[in-house]
């Protein structure tokens, strides 16, 4: 009896399970299949091109390339400053939603979860608009104040971006943080208050030590988001293709190499290169920064 309900049990992941391995493990398993091979044409490049084994040749070859591993690069060094910034911004909104009553707190809450709810594409292209200095608002305005800038300069690319993804991120790290924070007792910070601490205490002193949980999952997610950039630096190119070149971001090279070069064997080589290096950026990162609150 025991066994035939656990076999039931088991049933209900069968969907899961199928779906796990159909969207997730064979695609996986054939990009590796085609990363270990390479097209060679043959005689004089007249001939049709056939498929060899190449082994780990193109990954050597995917590690010595210095547009792949300084987009790497670049894109977590713009990640060690935008994603801080992004969880700050949150984990503050978080805390002064706290401070209010569920209900108002409620409406907040959707108004900041807006940004979240309009797809990254729109919000890019909204963004673009709002940048540029024929149609946007906000050259002119800067003007007013006596700010010459130019969003898509070299200088102002990276910062432009960031505020685009700061802006459409916030809001559902916002919710994370602040659903974590609901589940903080409340009668500690009566304690708190009892014993003379102030708000700011009470937030830095047992606010914030309990979610730490929730800002290393949401550290986690940003890592994994940010190295996977194509969007917006997409549609910069578009704009201001000197500024924004092909090889801007890991996805972006990855992207040419397979629909415009039509090398996909070595496209799917640097997809698995960009999947180890999300998996060890996310270990170390768990590992640095989930200890054990006091």
């Amino acid at each position: 009896m025991i066994r035939s309900q656990r076999w039931k049990g088991a049933a209900f992941t069968v969907p899961f399970q199928l779906g796990f391995v159909f969207l997730y493990l064979l695609p996986i398993g054939y990009a590796v299949y085609q990363s270990l091979y390479r097209e060679q044409q043959s005689g004089l490049g007249l001939g049709g091109a056939t498929e060899q084994f190449a082994g780990f040749d193109n990954y050597r070859q995917g590690l010595t390339d210095s547009a792949f591993m300084g987009s790497v690069l670049r894109v977590v060094l713009f990640a060690c400053v935008q994603i801080p910034v992004m969880l700050l911004i949150s984990l503050v909104l978080a805390l002064l939603l706290d401070a209010l009553t569920s209900k108002v707190a409620g409406r907040f809450r959707i108004v900041l979860l807006v940004p979240y709810m309009i797809p990254g594409v729109v919000a890019a292209i909204v963004w673009i608009n709002l940048y540029s200095p024929e149609v946007g608002p906000l050259t002119p305005l800067g003007e007013l104040f006596g700010f010459d800038w130019n969003f898509f300069a070299p200088s102002m690319v990276w910062p432009a971006i960031g505020n685009l993804l700061t802006w459409h991120g916030i809001g559902y790290n916002m919710v994370i943080i602040y659903s974590a924070l609901q589940g903080v007792p409340r009668e500690l910070f009566e304690a708190a208050r009892l014993d003379g601490a102030s708000e700011w205490r009470i937030a830095s002193s047992i606010k914030i030590p309990f979610v730490r949980g929730a800002l290393v999952l949401t550290g986690m997610l940003s890592i994994i988001q940010m190295l996977q950039i194509f969007n917006e630096p997409a549609l910069f190119r578009n704009v201001t293709p000197q500024t924004v070149s092909d090889t801007f971001t890991p996805i972006m090279i990855i992207y040419n190499q397979a629909f415009n070069a039509g090398n996909y064997h070595y496209a799917a080589t640097l997809s698995v290169l960009l999947a180890l290096i999300l998996g060890v950026a996310s270990f170390l990162f768990y590992k640095l920064t989930s200890r054990e609150v006091d």
